[in-house]
């Protein structure tokens, strides 16, 4: 029999049977540790969870662990801090100093959309209240904790932390815990193996315990040329007058997009037409870019090139006067997944023109206007009204930072044996049991899929 001391549990609170909402609990030597503390995004139905108290008391919670910045891995953290929280957030410096600008950004929007809702009497709530405020997302950031990769951090009495590079985004990291002589360790979001910009993940060799991401786990990436594909919508749209609008995460996917239409212009493959840069968050995120080379594959020189080589737009008066240009541009406008932020203004003007195009180039969670609209809606909800989607609608998916199968299967080959049980986690329930399926048949371990809500003991 175990000791109490010995025994561990692992709750999932969140992304199982889903992609978003980060949230896995670690109960082990008497404390409590929580592995990513993200927002579930998408379906109203999961949105609601953000509302929800959290499943256990935030004050018992001895600390968190943060794996990379994204708003679906961190942006509870206001939340939990607000209603009871008092321990450190552990978390690389480049995913703090990323956390800097995104959680302050992500209370302003709440609070801009609940104000916005509040205007326009299209809120079922009277008043619309933000889910957190920006200050609260400026106080999260005082809690935070930073180390590098590969060093040991004590995060309570005989629980450790070790972080490795996971390429996903920068700073992005798997995490190992170590208690009672066993290891457990989170993948964190992984990264390409060949991305041209951000790190290969880095191999991680033991666990007893393992949770793995499924993304991508039911498909593997297009394996044409990025640039290739992303010169064909370029050129096709400016061929007839129109502009790219391409919704893109200000964190890791502008900066993927800004090298490769940096690559093209240079090598003569696309018009001289402006790219501009429309989101104080992503010119904030590239700003952090360029600070931490260490982080991604590119030289410095390279890097100077690439983080300046668009137009960038903070005003909101710029922003507005971009849509009444009546000539060709690329522009680039968060969020990547238009659940917010500046995009949404732009789709309102570009999408029922069909000489524009829409480009997707990232991940789009089933529910959110950005899945619905490469899904093929005819029509999105913009800030209470129906827009008709007429422009051309493109989706490129070998930019994204996400392994895709195989990819994962690759890293999961590192581990010199099989870990006791293999959870796998953050995907829809059609891809995380492919994968499931996959770690079973090619690598004989012993795997299951997480449910919402489901205890462990070990």
């Amino acid at each position: 029999m175990r000791s109490q001391t010995d025994a561990l549990r692992l709750r999932f609170l969140g992304a199982a049977g889903t992609v978003t909402g980060s949230r896995t609990l670690v109960e082990a030597a008497g404390r409590r540790i929580l592995v990513d503390c993200g927002l579930f995004q998408g379906w109203k139905t999961l949105r609601l969870r953000n509302w929800a108290p959290f499943p256990v008391e935030p004050a018992s919670i001895d600390a968190v662990v943060l794996t990379h910045a994204h708003i679906d891995h961190s942006g509870y953290l206001p939340l939990l801090i607000r209603n009871g929280f008092r321990g450190a957030v552990h978390a690389t410096t480049a995913t703090r100093d990323l956390c800097g600008v995104l959680l302050p950004d992500s209370g302003r929007i709440h609070e801009r959309d609940a104000d916005f809702a509040n205007q326009k009497g299209f809120s079922k709530h009277a008043p619309a209240l933000p889910l957190f405020t920006e200050a609260e997302g400026e106080r999260a950031l005082d809690a935070f904790r930073t180390t590098g990769f590969e060093r040991t951090v004590e995060l309570a009495p005989g629980i450790e932390l070790v972080f490795h590079c996971a390429g996903h985004i920068l700073g992005a990291a798997s995490a190992t815990l170590r208690v009672a002589g066993r290891k457990i360790v989170f993948s964190g979001d992984l990264g390409r193996s060949n991305c041209p910009v951000m790190r290969a993940p880095d191999p991680v060799r033991e666990a007893d315990l393992l949770v793995v991401e499924s993304t991508y786990g039911d498909r593997l990436h297009d394996p044409a040329d990025p640039e290739d594909a992303l010169a064909d919508v370029v050129n096709r749209t400016v061929a007839r007058g129109g502009t790219v609008l391409i919704p893109a995460f200000a964190v890791g996917r502008t900066q993927i997009i800004l090298y490769y239409l940096d690559r093209l212009r240079r090598a003569g493959r696309i018009p001289a037409v402006p790219v501009v840069m429309d989101s104080p968050m992503a010119i904030d995120a590239t700003g952090i870019f360029r600070r931490h080379g260490d982080d991604h594959r590119l030289d410095a020189a390279t890097c100077a090139t690439v983080c300046g080589s668009a137009r960038l737009v903070r005003t909101a008066e710029e922003s507005k006067r971009l849509d009444q240009q009546s000539e060709p541009m690329i522009l680039i406008s968060a969020s990547g997944m238009a659940t917010g932020g500046r995009v949404l203004h732009h789709l309102a003007h570009f999408a029922p023109d069909p000489r524009h195009t829409l480009l997707f180039a990232g991940y789009q969670a089933p529910g959110t206007r950005g899945e619905r609209i490469v899904r093929g809606e005819t029509s999105i909800k913009l800030h209470g009204a129906m827009v008709p989607i007429r422009a051309e609608v493109e989706s490129l998916d070998m930019l994204s930072a996400h392994a895709d199968a195989d990819e994962i299967l690759s890293w999961l080959r590192w581990f010199e044996r099989p870990p006791a049980m293999t959870f796998v986690n953050h995907g829809e329930p059609a891809a995380a049991d492919c994968l499931r399926v996959r770690i079973r048949d090619e690598l004989g371990w012993r795997v299951r899929v997480a449910d919402q809500g489901e205890i462990f003991d070990a």
